[in-house]
């Protein structure tokens, strides 16, 4: 009997595994596998000294039809670099901590069989991804993924300050720990900023986000109109005066961005919105971010040093991604 068509493709799982139930979860990829009628599964497990843009690598010249990436954002952020461009289909299992792509694209998140099975039956979705090239204090410079968001300031500084314990044990919630400790050590510092097809622009900042979209745990939305299929950046630009301005921020992201936002007209919010400078919003193809002086940055939630200077540029659908069959994109 000669083989099915299938028999010679083969997927890849990447997984963390501190973040998995490893063996059940290599049964499960295994037994879906079988039955799409797909040869049988490479895994790969990422490493402290490969966060998984290797072993990805290595997957794909293997000839993996499929990638499956399993662990948390900063996994997902490295598996998501090594296939841009390459047109092999992600599936994104849910498991760590933030989930955040799988979030925005509102998958589900009860366990990993959904997604597992939709690597060999589902639907595919092509997103944006985001490349920051970093410039150092040294001159080096290096590039680098992200399908979340990006920021320099104090959001980096919080996630530099989150006791990696704690985050074990609670969760997202552990970054309020570390963003507490940084309001009490950061301070603002000046910028020069340019979003593409805009002018040239200075600001005093705490931090200043760049995002492929814009949504984060606990239902809350820091950038609405952020999307992952529309080519462009939203760019946040974090700017509360005293204390006071910190409650203002937080009103924004979480009433007017979240709460109102599901029960007023847009207009009714954009209207609000347009009084409150705490946050002050731009979109393009590409911004260029020089501060004062050297700042730490993050990326997906991974800590990547300081940087004096950062280019960012969006490249429009370049990442495949595998959804349940049927799932409603149209709101990404």
């Amino acid at each position: 009997m000669p083989p099915s068509p299938d028999a010679a493709k083969r997927a890849a799982l990447v997984y963390n595994p501190i973040k998995v139930d490893e063996k059940s979860l290599r049964a499960l990829v295994e037994k879906e596998s079988a039955a799409a009628g797909w040869g049988a599964p490479h895994f790969f497990e990422t490493t402290v000294d490969d966060s998984g843009q290797g072993v990805t690598g290595e997957a794909v010249a293997a000839g993996a039809a499929a990638v499956l990436v399993a662990g948390g954002d900063g996994t997902v952020r490295a598996v998501a670099e090594a296939l841009t461009g390459t047109s092999v289909p992600l599936t994104i299992v849910p498991s760590g901590t933030g989930n955040l792509l799988a979030r925005n694209l509102s998958l589900p998140l009860s366990g990993p069989a959904p997604m597992v099975r939709a690597t060999f039956e589902g639907d595919h979705h092509h997103i944006d991804v985001g490349i920051a090239g970093l410039q150092r204090a040294d001159g080096t410079r290096e590039e680098h993924a992200f399908v979340v968001m990006g920021g320099m300031g104090m959001d980096a500084a919080m996630i530099a300050n989150t006791n990696s314990d704690l985050k074990k044990r609670l969760g997202w919630i552990a970054y309020v720990d570390g963003a507490a400790r940084s309001l009490l050590t950061n301070k603002p510092f000046r910028i020069i900023y340019q979003v593409a097809g805009q002018k040239l622009r200075t600001a005093r900042v705490q931090s200043v986000l760049f995002a492929n979209c814009g949504s984060l745990p606990a239902g809350l939305t820091l950038i609405p109109e952020a999307s992952l299929a529309d080519g462009q950046l939203d760019v946040a630009v974090v700017q509360p005066k005293g204390l006071f301005g910190w409650v203002l921020v937080w009103r924004r992201v979480a009433w007017l961005n979240s709460a109102l936002r599901r029960i007023l007209p847009a207009r009714e919010v954009h209207a609000l919105r347009t009084q409150d400078t705490s946050i002050l919003y731009s979109r393009g193809t590409s911004v260029d971010i020089s501060p004062e002086a050297a700042q730490p940055v993050q990326l997906d939630g991974d800590e990547f040093g300081e940087a004096v200077a950062i280019h960012c540029r969006v490249e429009k659908d370049a990442l495949v991604i595998a959804v349940p069959p049927g799932h409603d994109v149209s709101q990404v």
